[in-house]
């Protein structure tokens, strides 16, 4: 039994048109990563009084949203998978939860390099932070059970409803700062935001779309990946079952 209809809706027979709008969709992605960089090191002012150091602070503002973005993704594909029970979103779970995690490490390790140097520590049990570091152990098990004994469909329900509590934890770290007040993260855009000037703003909310847009490309082809992977498996075991006759 075929885990998808057909091969299209596998992906894997794929016409020159869809290889054409990959490569464009990859290329722009790359290509916003160089601009980013260039507004990042070049185009942005060197801040006063953190120098040269704060330019980390773009980075590691552009994975934090991004990695709450991707484990969003895994909340609502989890959903649409225990309503539906089709494994391509079991699949976009998958994906977007190691891509998230990929990025929450970037962040717990950018963090730590920014504080170190700019407030002489390497961390602090804040809400902001603890919440952090809880949310990276819970994509970590979360990616973890993909690797258990058992069925795929019995792994794919536990990281469904392991998906959805851990998605609790989202708004807590989004919201830390402003609940229970932040040393280390200050409103720094908005309202009460301050400190970053008009050209460190727009390299700030470019860098954040351009890993946006990164992580789309990125889950992207992490499905096209999975989605192979699996096609595969499932004609080994048909050679498999095939010689055991």
């Amino acid at each position: 039994m075929s885990f998808f209809k057909n091969e299209e809706e596998l992906g894997l027979n794929l016409n020159t048109r869809t290889t054409l709008v990959n490569h464009i969709v990859y290329g722009i992605a790359f290509a916003m990563i160089l601009v980013s960089a260039y507004l990042i090191f070049i185009y942005s002012n060197i801040e006063k009084t953190m120098g040269a150091v704060q330019k980390i602070f773009y980075v590691h503002v552009g994975t934090a949203w991004n990695a709450l973005l991707a484990f969003g993704v895994v909340f609502v594909c989890s959903i649409l998978y225990l309503a539906t029970k089709k494994r391509i979103y079991d699949v976009y779970a998958t994906v977007a939860a190691e891509i998230g995690v990929v990025f929450i490490i970037i962040v717990m390790l950018t963090g730590p390099i920014w504080a170190r140097s700019a407030w002489n520590v390497w961390w602090s049990w804040e809400p902001k932070l603890t919440s952090a570091l809880i949310l990276f152990f819970i994509y970590i098990a979360y990616t973890m059970i993909r690797f258990m004994d058992g069925s795929w469909d019995k792994k794919a329900r536990l990281c469904a409803v392991f998906g959805i509590i851990g998605f609790i934890d989202v708004p807590i770290v989004y919201f830390a700062s402003e609940w229970w007040g932040s040393k280390f993260h200050p409103t720094v855009v908005g309202q009460e935001g301050g400190g970053l000037e008009g050209n460190m703003v727009f390299a700030l909310v470019f860098t954040v779309f351009a890993f946006s847009f990164f992580l789309t490309a990125l889950i992207h082809k992490g499905v096209r990946i999975e989605k192979a992977r699996i096609e595969l498996q499932h004609m080994k075991d048909k050679i498999a079952e095939k010689i055991g006759r």
